[in-house]
């Protein structure tokens, strides 16, 4: 799934960004001081993300997922120099994009059977690592695809959306352990979390109820919580049922 979410972006980075034009690769994303460039150039990190991952040698404690991605923003600031460094130094980003995740594929191939793996940010397992891939590509096509709202979205596997979400919404139950809320993302989730109030049946003391793509965006930090409930993007009603304090995610 992420193979093929990867394959997706790829061909329509060949296809759709480059027939938009340096203009458009050089104008203002949706992420504040990142061009569209920078956007697309940081998903060859991505890839370079899986070519130096390491296998771990010994038993040794492992990242959750949650707390994997929990360390994102203390790295926020590197990782948009090595972006902005990628970004200035590549004049074929589609090219590139592809040959690095030949070599990810390749490394994940030379792991094997690895049950853990050494990545950027700690020891996770590697099955767990490979969903924290899978959050970067679907979030990062979302980016993409807002930057040029005049070109087609990239299509990715309705599954790999859905394992986003999932994820994320996992990430937050574990982060925030309880039965006092139930997010619920239709089709395709649901969790309780924060401490308080518990049910055994019927409704939740409160509930959290939006779409897909606001969940993504929210729990990624590319909308705001007061801003998505403005807009009706969610529905939000009972005991605890704000989750301004708690997102993004990552």
């Amino acid at each position: 799934m992420l193979e093929q979410a990867v394959a997706a972006i790829g061909g329509w980075l060949r296809r759709d960004l480059a027939a938009a034009g340096p203009a458009v690769l050089d104008a203002p994303s949706v992420l504040p001081a990142w061009t569209v460039r920078d956007l697309a150039a940081h998903l060859l990190l991505v890839a370079d993300s899986l070519v130096q991952l390491q296998p771990l040698t010994a038993a040794a404690p492992v990242l959750s997922v949650a707390d994997y991605l929990a360390g994102y923003p203390a790295g926020a600031e590197v990782i948009a120099e090595r972006t902005r460094a990628v970004a200035a130094g590549t004049d074929d980003i589609p090219a590139e994009y592809e040959q690095r995740w030949v070599q990810g594929w390749d490394r994940l191939d030379d792991l094997g059977a690895a049950a853990s793996v050494q990545a950027r940010r700690g020891p996770i397992r590697l099955a767990d690592f490979l969903l924290t891939r899978v959050v970067e590509v679907v979030v990062h096509a979302d980016d993409l695809a807002r930057s040029v709202p005049d070109r087609p979205a990239p299509t990715l596997p309705t599954e790999a959306e859905r394992l986003a979400v999932r994820t994320l919404l996992d990430g937050l139950a574990t982060r925030y352990p309880g039965r006092a809320l139930e997010v619920r993302v239709p089709p395709v989730a649901a969790v309780q979390c924060l401490a308080g109030p518990r049910h055994t049946r019927g409704t939740p003391p409160g509930v959290v109820e939006t779409d897909p793509p606001t969940w993504l965006r929210l729990a990624a930090g590319r909308q705001l919580w007061a801003d998505a409930v403005a807009a009706g993007l969610v529905s939000a009603s009972g005991e605890r049922a704000d989750l301004a304090a708690y997102l993004p995610l990552l």
